[in-house]
């Protein structure tokens, strides 16, 4: 028995990336470039609404942060930050308007806007330190690779293209030219880089030369990223289907109908602990098991859920475009706490700090934690 308990332990933090971020650190929205969706950390079981920042403007990214300061771009065209005090620290124009969450490099902040250029800002004083210039659109968020010394910035474009730059000076590496629009995410595990896109084909990339290691065509449009766990890729499509792809072999391990009327997935799902979360636009919450693809058990919402959650060792954090937070239980999906936020969420939360936080759609950005 003491064996059994010793390997279920083991299992479920071998599907906790070694690369898990300093406990103060959300760099990515998704928390880690694996976009796993998972912390350590835990929540409490009733959260209170530490403060609300009102930026005045309306927005549909995501928040980041780290080192006591939150970063989230609007509609428009700006990036701003806020310190964990509630306060604005700067405000800096960035482009067009701005779909794609921030993510944070060292001493930079870097964001893609509609404009289709890549901004690196100086975290601390919102001044442009590059830019890099696409042929289209730039809607998800940039991710970061590291083998041995060496690093790579990553980002999709609606020119068919993932590019990948340096992170330090936006100088140019390679690109990587794909069938459709690549508007989501892309996901880093180890040395793979995994992407999807409108020409519904999954891609394993090396990250160091840009060269397709592998393929796995789904057939439909991918609008989201996937999540990768245990040498494992999770995704939904436009048509409410949910992936899970074996990395190694290339091959699909099941597929899982979400909704019988086709509704599409636009959140990436959360990976931890032999679960996989993820929301709908048929306004339910899932949890299917890694390994099978079996249901869990689900949970409704009165809106369409396009952010993603965040799974902690013991709960599920997410937002609906209801307007509401919601706080479940990770082994049955019963509630703990919900929030009336009061304007429809279409983020998904950032853990830092023994704070979380979640953007409105009216612009307004809440941090909750203890009393």
């Amino acid at each position: 028995m003491k064996y059994y308990i010793v390997v279920l332990i083991f299992l479920a933090h071998s599907l906790l990336s070694v690369a898990q971020p300093d406990r103060d650190e959300w760099p990515v929205f998704r928390g880690r470039s694996d976009l796993s969706g998972n912390t350590l950390n835990e929540i409490p079981d009733s959260p209170v609404l530490l403060w609300s920042f009102k930026s005045g403007v309306r927005s549909k990214s995501s928040p980041v942060a780290g080192n006591s300061m939150i970063f989230f771009g609007d509609d428009k065209g700006n990036l701003t930050a806020v310190g964990s005090d509630g306060k604005m620290k700067w405000k800096s124009p960035a482009g067009n308007i701005i779909e794609a969450p921030a993510f944070i490099w060292n001493d930079k902040v870097i964001i893609g806007s509609t404009d289709g250029n890549m901004r690196a800002f100086n975290k601390n004083t919102g001044t442009i330190e590059w830019t890099y210039s696409t042929e289209n659109q730039i809607l998800g968020s940039a991710n970061t690779w590291m083998v041995s010394k060496r690093s790579g910035l990553i980002f999709g474009s609606y020119d068919y293209y993932l590019h990948c730059v340096d992170p330090s000076s936006g100088k140019y590496l390679w690109k990587l030219e794909t069938n459709n629009y690549v508007n989501g995410t892309p996901a880093v595990s180890g040395n793979n880089i995994v992407f999807g896109g409108c020409d519904g084909i999954i891609r394993i990339v090396d990250p160091v030369s840009g060269r397709e290691k592998d393929t796995v065509e789904i057939g439909t449009y991918i609008a989201a990223s996937p999540a990768l766990a245990g040498g494992k890729a999770c995704f939904g499509d436009y048509d409410g289907i949910l992936y899970c792809v074996d990395l190694s072999a290339g091959k699909l391990l099941w597929k899982t109908e979400m909704s019988a009327d086709g509704e599409a997935i636009i959140a990436i799902p959360a990976i931890a602990y032999n679960s996989v979360i993820i929301g709908s636009e048929d306004k339910y919450l899932y949890c299917f098991d890694l390994m099978t693809g079996k249901l869990k058990w689900k949970y409704r919402t009165n809106g369409r859920i396009t952010g993603s959650a965040v799974i902690t060792p013991g709960k599920v954090l997410f937002g609906s475009t209801d307007g509401f937070i919601h706080l479940l239980e990770l082994k049955d999906g019963e509630k703990i706490w919900s929030f009336n936020a009061g304007a429809p969420v279409s983020s998904s939360p950032a853990v830092a700090e023994g704070k979380f936080y979640f953007l409105t759609e009216d612009g307004r950005l809440l941090a909750f934690g203890k009393k």
